[in-house]
């Protein structure tokens, strides 16, 4: 089971999801052919249900017009911790090496 901060994370992605397709006037019917799923999928994603798989959302969010937003959530571009801590382990000199010659 999902931590709280997660489920309300994902609460809030239905509650906005939801909002996005009444701002466009799309039907769930229209909406749910679109994204090549149910229904009954859209409308579990809708109420923040948890068990939704992560390419409904996508599809969804897709059939919305609004691109493909999981592609760059954890790209290394984006990642300045990540960056900070490869930072911190990079060596104070560099050195060539006595047996290898410099190319």
């Amino acid at each position: 089971m999902p931590n709280l901060v997660v489920i309300r994370s994902i609460r809030k992605l239905g509650r906005d999801i939801r909002s996005a397709r009444l701002r466009r006037r799309l039907p769930m019917s229209l909406v749910a052919e679109r994204a090549g799923i149910s229904v009954k999928t859209l409308s579990s994603l809708e109420k923040g249900e948890t068990g939704v798989s992560i390419g409904h959302v996508a599809a969804v969010i897709a059939a919305l017009g609004m691109g493909t937003p999981f592609s760059d959530i954890l790209d290394q571009k984006n990642d300045n911790f990540g960056l900070l801590l490869d930072e911190g382990r990079l060596p104070k000199r560099a050195r060539l090496s006595r047996k290898e010659p410099f190319a």
